[in-house]
């Protein structure tokens, strides 16, 4: 049996015919437009294209998933807001509902790549997951019990907004010291830059040419694996500020594990180690209950569309 899943992005919408172990069978890929209707347009034909290419019926599937940026009304089906596509009320499953006649499910795409990592990927031996993706922001996805916490109003799993530093650096949200202030990607550069101009003498400074606008996620962690101070100094700060996040996300919910995505995950074992260690020293309930697994994503860009599926299948 197969479903289908739809991964939209700010730049590109993916979609993918998905098997029953989570394998994609065929994908293709169109440009998101911030025109709601050409969007949509989009998506129908990408859906019939790929039923086209394996001469497979909307009758053969399972139906469709359908992972989506921004605020959404997973009940509803509805796209309430998308600060970055300019989408307003996009009533995008029942859409698609007259033109394919079969179960469309919505959910927020970070909670799909968690359910896609839980179902298929790195958590696929537990059943109750918090996932941190971390790139320009921190997304958060919740599993329990193999299925998707969405929180009230399909609005909650915003993990990133947590406040751990109050009055702390300015975060996107408009709030200041969230998670994702520290935790992000963003968060890494602009610790790094700060470091790099107390420390002219860092080997940062060669691994980007002098030029502090290369600056990128991978500076301070590929520089403290060659043993400069300042980078290690860097990677420590980043590795406590994500680990407290951590900390208290399982003081909250007790996952079974916890995955590690974006962009920053790609640090693998000397990130994931050092997350442990900290975690272990800190959090008492390392110590007196059972202990969270750290483990990184290992679908990468193909979550999206696996996790989307996932919803149906």
């Amino acid at each position: 049996m197969y479903a289908i899943g739809i991964d939209i992005g700010g730049m590109s919408i993916k979609a993918g015919l998905v098997d029953g172990n989570g394998q994609i069978v065929c994908s293709n890929r169109s440009v998101t437009d911030k025109n709601q209707e050409q969007s949509l347009k989009n998506i129908i034909s990408q859906i019939e294209d790929l039923l086209s290419e394996k001469s497979v019926s909307v009758k053969d599937i399972k139906g469709i998933g359908i992972g989506c940026p921004g605020l959404i009304s997973s009940e509803e089906g509805v796209v309430d807001h998308n600060s970055n596509m300019k989408w307003e009320n996009f009533h995008i499953v029942d859409l698609l509902k007259e033109r394919f006649d079969t179960v469309i499910k919505l959910s927020n795409d970070a909670n799909v790549a968690a359910l896609g990592e839980t179902i298929y990927g790195a958590a696929k031996n537990y059943q109750n997951v918090v996932m941190l993706t971390l790139g320009t922001g921190v997304g958060g996805g919740i599993i329990i019990d193999n299925k998707i916490y969405e929180g009230g109003y399909s609005k909650g799993a915003e993990l990133g907004h947590m406040v751990i530093v109050k009055g702390g650096e300015k975060c996107g949200c408009g709030r200041r010291g969230c998670l994702e202030a520290y935790a992000s990607a963003t968060g890494l550069i602009r610790m790094t830059k700060k470091e790099m101009q107390k420390n002219s003498k860092s080997i940062m400074w060669d691994y980007v040419n002098g030029d502090i606008d290369k600056v990128g996620g991978k500076t301070a962690f590929e520089c403290s694996k060659q043993g400069d101070v300042s980078a290690k100094k860097v990677v420590r700060k980043f590795v406590g500020y994500l680990a407290e996040g951590i900390i208290n996300f399982a003081n909250i919910f007790r996952p079974e594990a916890f995955i590690i995505g974006g962009g920053v995950s790609a640090q693998g074992d000397y990130l994931i180690d050092k997350l442990k260690k900290y975690c272990e020293k800190f959090n008492y309930g390392y110590k007196n209950a059972p202990k969270p697994e750290i483990v990184t994503a290992t679908l990468g860009n193909d979550a999206g569309i696996i996790g989307a599926a996932a919803l149906v299948l």
